[in-house]
This record gives structure tokens, sequence and C-alpha cells, in this order.
């Protein structure tokens, strides 16, 4: 590529940002944060589209294609390390599946 001005600062952007992940404690927060948000997600959708009873089996169908497309993608590889951006992805998944079953348990008690 050519080294322009944009690409200048977006490759320093992101060195800037891979040295500043570097740190355990901002990795441990970046995923908690990301969890959380995953379930804050999760409670938000199936209250938003129980509301509506008309986007359940859409919105069912989404999650479920989001959540098996996110596993593929981080499971296929057994032999290469993914990177810090899929690892957060899968994490904020995690979440979402999380808030699905205790929304699950609400409903069923």
């Amino acid at each position: 590529m050519q080294r322009t001005r944009i690409n200048l600062i977006l490759s320093s952007s992101t060195i800037k940002l891979n040295q500043a992940l570097i740190n355990p404690w901002r990795r441990i927060s970046l995923s908690l944060i990301s969890l959380f948000f995953g379930v804050v997600m999760g409670q938000a959708l199936t209250t938003t589209a129980g509301q509506t009873a008309i986007w359940d089996i859409t919105s069912a169908g989404l999650m479920l294609l989001f959540t098996e497309a996110v596993s593929w993608y981080f499971y296929r590889r057994k032999t290469q390390k993914n990177s810090f951006g899929l690892i957060i992805l899968n994490i904020f998944k995690i979440g979402l599946t999380y808030s699905f079953f205790l929304e699950a348990f609400k409903v069923g008690s």
C-alpha cells in the first residue's frame, strides 16, 4: 500500500492498541465488559422481541445463527491462536447465551 496519511494513522493506532492490550488487567476488564454487555443485549433482545410477538421466531433464528457462526469460526482452528477480538466476540456470545438461559428460567417459573 501507499504510505498515505490515513494509512500511517491506522497502522500507528493499531500498534498502540496492541501495545495497550498486552496488559493482562486490561484484557480481563475488556473480557468482563464483553460478557456483561452480552448479558444486557440478550435481556434487551428477548424483552423487545417478546413485546411485539411478531419477531419471536425471526429473532430466535437470527440469534441461533449468530451464536453458531461465532462458535464455528472460533473453534474451527485448533492449532492457530485466536486473535483477541475473536476471543472478545466469543465471550460476548457466552454472555448472550447465558442471558437466554436466564430468561428461560424466568419464564419457566
